[in-house]
């Protein structure tokens, strides 16, 4: 081996060196956003463990507390499993298609009630199941008298 290989080889290895570095601290930087992502509020005041993401919908309709309430009962209980029906404060905690689902009824005035519908999996959202459980909720007002 010529001196001049040599000098080549120890430079090469030296740039291995601070790749395998760089992407350590890469990989360390990205387990250490992931454990402290934190936690995400949920509609009934608690908190879960996940990634913050759009989890959430929010909708107002022209019906009384009562019958929200009714209807959101009757959907998350065909849909799943209905596991808190908190009558004082309006809010149902369920699992849907093994995710959890939290919904909070607020009356807003005499002529408008608030629902928020958030929909979680393991680490981050299902915005899409939350609009559908929405859905079936509106539609389920239109048969509840």
């Amino acid at each position: 081996m010529t001196r001049g290989a040599r000098g080549t080889c120890i430079i090469h290895v030296m740039k291995m060196k601070n790749l395998k570095s760089i992407l350590a601290l890469a990989l360390s930087l990205s387990a250490l956003n992931l454990f402290v992502s934190g936690c995400v509020s949920t509609p009934d005041g608690g908190s879960k463990f996940g990634v913050p993401w759009k989890d959430t919908l929010t909708r107002r309709y022209p019906r009384s507390a009562e019958q929200l309430v009714i209807a959101t009962r009757t959907v998350l209980t065909r849909n799943g499993k209905l596991l808190v029906d908190n009558s004082v404060n309006n809010t149902f905690e369920a699992k849907v298609n093994e995710r959890s689902v939290y919904v909070r009824i607020t009356k807003v005035d005499e002529k408008a009630t608030e629902l928020k519908i958030m929909v979680r999996t393991g680490m981050g959202a299902d915005i899409d199941l939350a609009a559908e459980l929405d859905k079936q909720i509106a539609l389920q007002l239109t048969v509840t008298p």
